[in-house]
């Protein structure tokens, strides 16, 4: 999320958190939304089918089309990276934040969301302003547990060799830990070239 916000402020592309929009379908209380809740909140990955339609039908609006897009958090099946192709969605550049499992379920544990502002905190890296107001509003999700995360990781670890071979010729892995400014600035000079 904070990598996707410095390359959405330099290229003024369009931001596409799947996470976001399958929360936004569970809080509408959308059919999509009521079938995804519950692998959401096991760490399940959400079926191909249901994350396809959604990524392709957001790829193909106007915003997108004019202004290009940072899909963040898909693909995460070859499936999903085919499906993409077949949609006709071509990507420039594929990014790879490489973290240690152990800092991805810290992180992960430890954050919150303010509903109202849609800013994300984390309890030790980011804490949110010392004000009641907010403090009192934050919301720890349901799928951000330590058992949820390590379920997520897994299937993450049996699916990113078959994604990475959709993306070989565009892609570049970064160690995604350390100082998120120096991040940033490898990661907007990859994208540039």
């Amino acid at each position: 999320g904070t990598q996707c916000e410095f390359l959405v402020q330099k290229f003024g592309v369009v931001h596409i958190s799947t996470g976001d929009a399958l929360r936004e379908q569970v809080k509408a209380g959308t059919d999509l939304g009521k079938k995804a809740k519950g692998f959401m909140d096991s760490g399940g990955l959400v079926p191909d089918e249901v994350m396809i339609g959604i990524v392709n039908a957001r790829l193909a609006e106007k915003d997108c089309v004019e202004k290009g897009w940072l899909l963040d958090g898909f693909p995460r099946t070859a499936a999903q990276a085919e499906a993409i192709k077949k949609g006709g969605h071509t990507a420039d550049k594929f990014i790879i934040l490489n973290v240690p499992d152990n800092i991805l379920i810290e992180r992960c544990v430890g954050r919150r969301t303010d509903p109202v502002t849609g800013k994300i905190y984390h309890t030790k890296f980011n804490p949110a302003p010392n004000d009641p107001v907010i403090q009192n509003r934050l919301v720890h999700r349901s799928d951000d547990t330590a058992a949820a995360m390590v379920k997520r990781l897994e299937q993450y670890h049996t699916n990113v060799s078959a994604v990475k071979g959709y993306y070989t010729s565009i892609l570049k892995e970064f160690n995604g830990v350390g100082d998120k400014m120096k991040i940033s600035a490898a990661l907007i000079s990859f994208v540039a070239e």
